[in-house]
């Protein structure tokens, strides 16, 4: 028997891998002020698990097929005049809910639906594994590679094209980030709670950190500490395991507002 034939052992490490992920670009969603963008994107992804299970393909492919659509379209979108958050709200709701009806028309297909908006994440098999972190250091990569263009075109636009770099260039960065976060998330938090696992860390690590880099390590840390916390109590107390996790990272979040409101700190 090897460590990988633990159920418990695959759904943390399926958790820490979501959340080394999402945590530091999650920085950006929250530098960006960009939170709706993220759920649109996870909202978008119930239809690319009916349309991957329509043609027998991946659901990850499917999944990240449609989420680099919906994150490209809200991008192009924005460009042209539309309303942000008007935007947003109609492609976030509207891409749920063409979602669910298309799944409901699957037909010989079993679905387990609660699975896939709130996640299942002590179903994760070695294949889910191998994806998850596969698509978790490919994020990292590219966080990476692009961490000093993405933060001068995030504070300052006009700096960035001074300094010959294009900020809509790296909006596409973020969105491919973003569509990855999302495909290997699902099967952890679920569609309902992808934007929670980006946006909750990075907001709760912010009192705490004087420099941008500081920020994204003490998300990422957080955002563990969240995975295995909540994946801890989700088996003692027998709850899902997906908002159970997420209602823990909620509660640190509370506990880092709190704190900040005693010893004010350098902010980012």
């Amino acid at each position: 028997m090897t460590l990988l034939d633990s159920f418990l052992i695959r759904a943390a490490l399926a958790g820490l891998g979501v959340a080394i992920a999402a945590a530091p670009l999650g920085c950006f969603v929250v530098w960006r002020r960009m939170a709706y963008f993220g759920d649109a994107t996870a909202h978008a992804s119930i239809l690319g698990v009916a349309l991957a299970l329509s043609f027998q393909t991946s659901i990850f492919t499917g999944v990240l097929v449609v989420s680099l659509l919906m994150a490209t379209t809200v991008s192009t979108l924005s460009n042209r005049g539309y309303a942000m958050d008007t935007l947003l709200g109609v492609l976030a709701h509207s891409a749920l809910a063409f979602g669910l009806v298309a799944v409901s028309f699957l037909q010989g297909v079993r679905i387990d639906l609660m699975a896939y908006l709130f996640g299942d994440i002590l179903a994760v098999g070695r294949l889910d594994l191998a994806v998850i972190w596969g698509g978790a250091l490919l994020v990292l990569a590219l966080l990476w590679w692009r961490w000093s263009a993405l933060l001068t075109a995030t504070l300052n636009p006009d700096l960035a094209y001074a300094a010959g770099i294009d900020p809509r260039r790296e909006q596409l960065v973020l969105t491919i980030a973003l569509a990855l976060v999302v495909a290997v998330a699902i099967k952890v938090v679920g569609v309902l709670l992808i934007a929670a696992m980006l946006i909750i860390p990075a907001a709760t690590s912010r009192p705490f950190a004087s420099t941008p880099e500081r920020m994204a390590l003490i998300a990422a840390a957080i955002g563990g500490l969240s995975a295995l916390g909540g994946l801890q109590l989700a088996f003692a107390l027998d709850t899902p395991t997906g908002p159970t996790i997420v209602c823990l990272a909620a509660v640190m979040f509370a506990l880092s507002s709190l704190t900040s409101l005693f010893f004010r700190g350098n902010r980012i």
